[in-house]
């Protein structure tokens, strides 16, 4: 039995994972520790929170006493890192909120595990997954690998680039065995609806404008979330100690193409006049530091971990519009903010 120390679980990404591990690894002890920020919803897991193997800390990362108490508690084996804070424009508006969760929260984690882990680093890892946004930009041509120099150009993406460093250098410095995976852009179920896809799916069901920055000609790499997950159990099981790891969907799509590729599917799923939500985009002014293009070359997952995406994008797409039409009830809840005056209540110190 190993217990398992999970990061950001009540996240999107995150919840994803913990589900994941839970169905993947029954006898193991999952500790889900998140601080139960704007964007963590323990909605997320309420299909699995009653799971014997299942434990739920509410621990902000940032506060190294607290997080020294759950490795007393708990003595994981294995950290899988997800807490972060990850929205560019909330990096542009507050950098040091940036520094203090994503470079000293990470180290704090470091400190905890390393502190842990003093007698023997046998049988254990610090699995640390990061962005692919700390490679910075590229040109119309070329995508990001394993080898690319790490460029950041938000405080978001430098925060998290200064995180991997310190990653890399525990390992280099203190022996401690990591892995590091940078991923592309996720969408899917459960995703706080800052974020493109599930914002343009919460406007279009309320009429509002669809926002799309400067000439909508940005371009990402898509992966649906729960690719994402078993790309992560996949590095947990398979991945070589001290490498890193790009995680893709091989889905390029501008801005503006996927936006019109949604409003289109929503107009269907809506019975509305093809053309109608397409009607709600209206260009914005473009925020500073904008990445034109991003893309991941994934084939080291493909090759030495056995690793590709299930979903299409269209496959990917069509699940996630399915899930948020099904569930307005939770992206209400997310958008009025009424969680949070629950946890404030229940997890009152």
């Amino acid at each position: 039995m190993k217990t398992i120390l999970i990061t950001g679980g009540a996240g999107f990404i995150g919840s994803h994972v913990v589900r994941l591990f839970l169905k993947k690894y029954p006898t193991d002890i999952i500790v889900n520790v998140d601080c139960l920020t704007y964007a963590g919803n323990l909605e997320n897991l309420s299909d699995i929170d009653h799971l014997s193997n299942y434990i739920f800390e509410k621990v902000d990362i940032r506060d190294s006493l607290s997080l020294n108490q759950v490795f007393e508690k708990h003595n994981p084996d294995t950290i899988i890192h997800l807490a972060a804070e990850s929205h560019v424009d909330r990096s542009i508006s507050n950098p040091m909120e940036f520094v203090e969760t994503n470079v000293v929260g990470a180290v704090n984690l470091l400190n905890s595990a390393k502190n842990s882990w003093k007698e023997s680093f046998e049988g254990k890892l610090f699995y640390h997954v990061s962005t692919d946004e700390v490679f910075g930009a590229l040109g119309a041509d070329g995508l990001f690998t394993e080898e690319t120099p790490y460029s950041p150009n938000s405080p978001y993406s430098a925060s998290k680039a200064a995180s991997d460093h310190f990653v890399r250098a525990y390992h280099e410095t203190y022996g401690m065995p990591i892995v590091i995976s940078n991923c592309s852009n996720n969408y899917g179920p459960n995703q706080f609806p800052e974020k493109l896809i599930p914002l343009m799916i919460s406007n279009i069901l309320n009429g509002k404008n669809l926002p799309v920055y400067g000439d909508g000609k940005y371009t990402r790499d898509w992966l649906y979330v729960e690719d994402h997950a078993s790309a992560i159990e996949t590095v947990y099981r398979k991945g070589v100690i001290g490498e890193t790891y790009c995680i893709g969907g091989w889905n390029e799509l501008q801005n503006i193409d996927l936006i019109h590729k949604l409003c289109d599917l929503m107009d269907k799923k809506l019975s509305l006049e093809l053309g109608t939500s397409r009607k709600l985009i209206a260009f914005v002014k473009d925020r500073p530091g904008h990445d034109k293009r991003y893309a991941i070359d994934a084939r080291k997952m493909e090759n030495d971990l056995g690793w590709k995406p299930k979903e299409s994008f269209e496959s990917g797409m069509k699940k996630t519009i399915d899930w948020y039409l099904n569930n307005q009830d939770w992206l209400k809840n997310v958008t009025s903010g009424a969680y949070q005056s629950y946890y404030s209540k229940q997890y009152k110190k």
